[in-house]
């Protein structure tokens, strides 16, 4: 995925973000919407390693290597930072504290299952904890290039991958659209100002509901 295309995507999620919200960003692309708070909203950013308050990532003099988030990258802290183990941050997310969390996808479903922790045959690290996000964050947003690197599609009618949560993302972000997950079916909200209903259409492989005038983005 270009940078260009990671830029755009966290962008538009960025404006998802709301004054107060506790935060929790997913590993890779995710992390790129800290860069793109919109000026006026204060979030607090959470990392299930155990932080609360992460701050933006360091310049080379200030690298502290024993701050690190879930992603194992270096990060600095801001004004009332605080520590915990990881039972204590994994009952924030299950005890319903986080507002929103922003991951990545390798597939989701019409009806918002979610598919991003393993393919089969493949080296598998770990499932992270992803499954307690989608379970207890009160929002989920997904981070993802709209098709795969061969042109497949990732939206789909139903998963076939591995599901990571059932019935859990409310709103997908490509480079190419904003869908909403609702109850009667995937709407599309908004489309990339470079393309067009049609072809957005064409690269979705699940049916679109589309408003008579869906927005667009940059």
């Amino acid at each position: 995925m270009s940078a260009n295309i990671r830029e755009r995507i966290a962008r538009r999620i960025a404006k998802e973000l709301k004054d107060g919200d506790y935060v929790n960003l997913g590993i890779g692309l995710p992390t790129l919407v800290a860069n793109y708070v919109p000026a006026g909203v204060d979030i607090t950013l959470h990392s299930e390693n155990g932080m609360l308050g992460v701050g933006p990532y360091p310049r080379d003099a200030d690298v502290d290597p024993d701050l690190i988030n879930a992603g194992k990258e270096t990060v600095s802290e801001l004004p009332g930072c605080a520590y915990f183990n990881s039972a204590e941050s994994f009952a924030m997310v299950r005890g319903g504290h986080i507002d929103l969390t922003v991951l990545g996808a390798l597939q989701v479903g019409q009806d918002g299952d979610l598919a991003n922790w393993m393919i089969p045959g493949k080296m598998v690290k770990g499932m992270g904890g992803a499954m307690d996000l989608v379970a207890g964050a009160r929002r989920v947003i997904v981070a993802m290039e709209h098709n795969t690197h061969d042109g497949g599609h990732k939206i789909l009618a139903r998963c076939t991958l591995p599901l990571t949560g059932v019935r859990c993302v409310n709103v997908i972000v490509s480079e190419k659209a904003v869908i909403e997950v609702t109850p009667e079916g995937l709407v599309l909200r908004e489309i990339a100002a470079d393309t067009t209903v049609e072809a957005v259409k064409a690269a979705t492989g699940a049916p679109l509901l589309v408003p008579s005038a869906p927005g667009t983005f940059d």
